[in-house]
């Protein structure tokens, strides 16, 4: 019996015009971002601010749709989250966005993008409480976010229109189409990489590289590889020590 073909989905050329909901939907590549950088072995240099203990129970998925439907956030502000992945990939490259990091990852970028971007956006209580952490930890990650990100916190709007489009393009499973398009552009690029996009090379990442989302990120500074902090040191200890409580 021969699999069933997902009903295509229209959505309008434009992202301001995409509804909220298939928005969310298209940027279930997080899942497979974090699939892929989970396999990384995790080393005292990695931790950050970012850094849960254990990875929450809730999916990306249904995080975005709960940030969506308490904070009425912007849809530019979603795209442009996916923006500030690639460059603090590229500006910090021991940074890793994996289940231990994303979701931290996300309730900062919102949060900074809806100040940056929106004209009316919600006080760091109320989206510490949608995220799930405490005022306190909300204030250090959105410092720590501007630090990573050199306070480059906008871009233009023909880039977020990019990362749009390589979203449907991308979306796992290839339901949804352009209006205008015609199917067969969608199908011949179904068997693409889920990162790769036509300017960039055709090479898929490895399991041990981290890899970014859709736009090739800016050449990062090539820095001397440093040790791991005391801190570091510390955290990874403790979140060892925590990962063998259960089996003893």
């Amino acid at each position: 019996m021969e699999p069933s073909v997902p009903e295509r989905v229209e959505l309008p050329p434009a992202f301001e015009d995409v509804p909220m909901n298939d928005l969310v939907e298209l940027i279930d590549m997080l899942e497979r971002l974090m699939s892929h950088n989970d396999r990384i072995p995790l080393r005292p240099e990695n931790l950050t601010q970012f850094h849960s203990q254990s990875a929450p129970a809730i999916s990306v998925l249904d995080y975005l749709k709960r940030i969506v439907r308490f904070t009425k956030v912007e849809k530019s502000c979603l795209l442009i989250t996916l923006h500030y992945i690639d460059q603090i990939c590229a500006r910090v490259p021991l940074f890793i966005l994996s289940s231990l990091t994303c979701h931290r990852f996300i309730i900062a970028a919102v949060t900074v993008s809806s100040k940056g971007l929106c004209d009316v956006f919600c006080n760091n209580a109320l989206y510490a409480k949608v995220g799930g952490i405490s005022v306190g930890e909300l204030n250090t990650l959105e410092r720590e976010f501007l630090r990573m990100i050199e306070w480059t916190i906008t871009c233009t709007r023909e880039l977020l229109q990019e990362y749009y489009i390589n979203l449907v393009r991308t979306h796992s499973t290839t339901k949804y189409i352009i209006a205008g398009t015609h199917s067969s552009e969608g199908s011949s690029s179904s068997g693409s990489s889920d990162f790769d996009m036509e300017t960039q090379p055709s090479r898929s990442p490895s399991i041990n590289e981290p890899s970014a989302i859709l736009i090739e990120p800016v050449a990062p500074n090539i820095d001397v590889p440093r040790r791991p902090t005391i801190e570091q040191n510390m955290a990874f200890a403790a979140l060892q020590n925590q990962n063998r409580e259960p089996e003893s």
